[in-house]
């Protein structure tokens, strides 16, 4: 769904795959929003582009939690908000922390106003030339890739493995096959909220960010997401990365390794090189 001159690009999980491809001002955007090879029902991820004047780029994923159609309207709520309260601001809006920071608390009342339980994820980036925030809920994440494949960003998922893999007690390719990995100590839906608000990253002209929902990084390994992204195009690199997470939901890889059916939404941006 887009709108505002296509400004505004909504991703609603109203299909089966839904996806796009766009040169902005900003960069280059890729959007990859699939369901779940293993259900019949809609999918519960979100996506959003949201563009404010020529400089300043937002994107967001959010993830619906608990397999339930309430888990699809919390994450269509929670990026309607986003959308909303950022598209009425002026373009030349000079600090969108405050804006963002009411977004994400308008979404949480919308999702507890719908009484039934639901609850969502949400990552977002805010890209202002080459400047990357970040903010978060729950454990969808956001990744920045340097062409060479060093990880110069990655939020911590708000759960039990995310905490115990930044403190160095849990290994990171056995958080991903983690019982407790589904654990979420904050998500868009409670009363005790909050948002974690990352540091300012400079992006160079050939870094990948990457915001994804859990579908990805519960069939891939951290070096396998890399690999994907940090170089070639960017839409081959969205393919990419989307076809080897369906091939390991569908069990066609070695028996060994993670293998999670989920809905999957990954958003990749790249700025666009200095001419």
């Amino acid at each position: 769904m887009s709108a505002a001159g296509e400004r505004v690009q909504l991703f609603l999980g109203e299909h089966e795959r839904e996806q796009a491809d766009r040169k902005l001002p900003h960069g280059e955007v890729c959007v990859r929003s699939i369901r779940s090879p293993d259900k019949q029902t809609e999918n519960e991820d979100s996506a959003a582009i949201i563009q404010l004047g020529d400089d300043s780029l937002v994107l967001a994923v959010a993830d619906g939690v608990g397999g339930a159609a309430a888990g699809r309207e919390a994450s269509n709520a929670t990026v309607r908000a986003l959308s909303r309260v950022l598209a009425r601001l002026p373009d030349e809006t000079p600090q969108l922390r405050p804006a963002i920071l009411d977004a994400v608390d308008q979404a949480n009342k919308a999702v507890l106003g719908l009484a039934r339980g639901a609850a969502t994820t949400l990552v977002v980036a805010h890209l202002d030339a080459t400047r990357l925030q970040s903010y978060h809920v729950g454990d969808s994440e956001l990744l920045t890739v340097g062409q060479r494949g060093r990880v110069k960003q990655r939020v911590v998922p708000h759960s039990p493995t995310g905490f115990a893999v930044e403190a160095g007690l849990l290994d990171e390719d056995e958080a991903v096959r983690h019982d407790q990995r589904h654990v979420l100590f904050n998500v868009i839906g409670s009363s005790d909220m909050r948002v974690e608000v990352g540091p300012a990253v400079q992006l160079a002209a050939h870094d990948t960010v990457l915001l994804a929902s859990d579908g990805l990084f519960d069939n891939l390994y951290i070096d396998e997401i890399v690999d994907s992204i940090k170089s070639g195009p960017l839409v081959a690199a969205a393919d990419r990365l989307v076809e080897r997470v369906q091939t390991r939901m569908q069990g066609r890889d070695m028996p060994d390794q993670p293998c999670k059916p989920d809905d999957l939404t990954v958003v990749l941006f790249r700025p666009h090189k200095p001419r």
